[in-house]
C-alpha cells in the first residue's frame, strides 16, 4: 500500500518511519488561519483535514494519506508559528513559569476510510530569564514551531513538568498513529 505524509516536518518525518518503512512526503500548502471564535481543539483538527484532503485530490485510488497539525495554546489562545524573533520572544515570554496545552490532530485517509486522533499534553515551563530567551532565540531553533518551541532542542531545558503525550509535543503522537494504522492494514 502506498503512504503518503502531508508534512515536510522533520520530526513527523523521522517518528512515522519507525512505523512504515517507506513512505512518500507531499506537503500540503493551506491558509492556516483561525476562523473566528475557532476553539483550539477545532481548530488543529481542521488543519490536519484540510491537509489531509488537499494531498489526497492528488493521489491515486488506495493511497493512505497521514496528515497533522500541532498548536500551542494558553486557554483559547492559539499560539502558531512566530513571523520573526521578536514574535517568538513575545510568545516564549509568555510561557514562561506557566502550564500550556499542546494539541496535535492526525487525520488518516484512504478512500472512504477516516481515522482521526487528537492527542494532548499539558506542558509546564520553569521561569525564563531575558538571557536564557535570547540565547535560545539565537539557535533559530524556534522557526516553524507552533509556540516558538521545540521541546526536541534546546527547549526541553524550558519544561518542569509534562502531563500527557510526550510525542504529541514532538508533533505526531506515535503510539496513537500505531494503533489507528491497524484499522488500515
Amino acid at each position: 500500500m502506498k503512504v503518503i505524509l502531508a508534512s515536510q516536518s522533520p520530526r513527523r518525518k523521522e517518528l512515522l518511519g519507525w512505523l512504515i518503512p517507506e513512505f512518500e512526503i507531499q506537503p500540503a500548502t493551506i491558509d492556516e488561519t483561525p476562523f473566528e471564535g475557532e476553539k483550539p481543539k477545532q481548530y488543529v483538527q481542521r488543519m490536519a483535514v484540510e491537509k489531509a484532503a488537499i494531498v489526497k485530490q492528488k493521489s491515486a485510488v488506495d493511497t493512505l494519506i497521514i496528515a497533522s497539525d500541532t498548536i500551542v495554546t494558553i486557554g483559547n489562545e492559539i499560539m502558531g508559528k512566530p513571523t520573526d524573533q521578536k514574535a517568538a520572544k513575545a510568545m516564549l515570554k509568555k510561557l514562561s513559569g506557566i502550564t500550556h496545552d499542546v494539541y496535535t490532530a492526525v487525520v488518516l485517509v484512504k478512500n472512504q476510510q477516516e481515522e482521526k486522533l487528537l492527542a494532548h499534553a499539558a506542558v509546564t515551563f520553569y521561569d525564563l530569564t531575558d538571557e536564557e530567551i535570547e540565547t535560545y532565540l539565537t539557535t533559530s531553533n524556534y522557526t516553524d514551531k507552533a509556540g516558538a518551541y521545540g521541546i526536541q532542542s534546546f527547549a526541553g531545558a524550558f519544561v518542569k513538568e509534562i502531563n500527557g503525550d510526550y510525542y504529541s509535543i514532538v508533533g505526531f503522537p506515535v503510539g496513537a498513529v500505531k494503533q489507528a494504522l491497524k484499522k488500515f492494514m
